[in-house]
């Protein structure tokens, strides 16, 4: 009788997985964070130079929804508008420093990773970061336009006037922006995941519908209105975002090694 035929070797670790202890990854984090930090700064300092017109644009779609002849925002405190202000700058400053920030969460992972998994970190630092923008103008261009007169028009009696605070509608507007640049990110971040391990293409199509009725429940929940249009605009992305991360989980995803039958 023949020997069984030798099982392939397993393959070798992450290039650094058995170098770095506990402390080292935790010094490697703090490491990170304070380099997205430095970045953010700098993102804020680059809005920080028009930030009076960049409030002006952000506040348009609010303004535009408002009665003829009254779209004007209102302030509460004397410094509500400095605090607006750097509100925006911050909030600048991350979609500014958005592609840092990324880059430095992949070297923070990176060290874990095989050789042929950190060769699509520039595919994903690209994608990443013109799903997070495009998450972001998609919100901007179609939704807001929508959104924020299906708001005002439920306060449809005469004996009722909109007075809107500038902070308030900033951190409404910011917040939209932030979540559909989140949301763009999804078939990046089910990539990645696949190309771990954690996921499979097969497990995401098993549960599709279930994906689908999530989705559906937390666009429900995240938008401002609960009307047709402004749920559909946010739960359609998110649906197809989903199914597109199935087809890269199929491409990127870790293959099952294939079991070397004994022979007798």
């Amino acid at each position: 009788m023949s020997e069984p035929a030798a099982t392939p070797p397993d393959p070798k670790p992450p290039e650094e997985e058995a170098k770095l202890t506990f402390w080292d990854h935790l010094r490697e984090l703090r490491k990170r964070i304070l380099l997205s930090l430095y970045g953010l700064l700098v993102g804020m300092l680059a809005v920080g130079a028009f930030v009076e017109r960049l409030v002006d644009r952000l506040m348009a779609p609010v303004r535009l929804a408002l009665p003829a002849g009254s779209q004007k925002l209102v302030y509460t405190s004397a410094i509500e508008p400095m605090m607006v202000y750097i509100k925006v700058a911050i909030y600048g400053g991350v979609f500014v420093a958005a592609p840092w920030i990324l880059y430095q969460l992949w070297q923070f992972i990176a060290p874990g990773l095989y050789k042929k998994e950190k060769r699509v970190v520039v595919p994903f630092l690209f994608w990443g970061t013109l799903l997070f923008y495009g998450g972001a103008a998609f919100c901007y261009w179609l939704v807001m336009p929508a959104a924020f007169p299906a708001m005002l028009a439920v306060a449809s009696d005469a004996s009722m006037t909109p007075m809107l605070s500038i902070s308030e509608q900033l951190g409404l507007v910011m917040a939209m922006l932030l979540g559909f640049g989140v949301i763009f990110e999804v078939p990046v971040i089910i990539a990645f995941l696949a190309m771990v391990g954690l996921v499979s293409a097969e497990f995401l199509a098993k549960y599709r519908r279930h994906a689908i009725v999530v989705n559906t429940l937390l666009a429900a929940i995240l938008t401002p209105t609960g009307d047709p249009l402004n749920l559909a605009l946010m739960a359609v992305p998110m649906c197809l975002f989903y199914e597109v991360g199935i087809i890269l989980a199929r491409l990127l995803g870790k293959k099952k090694p294939v079991a070397v039958a004994a022979t007798s």
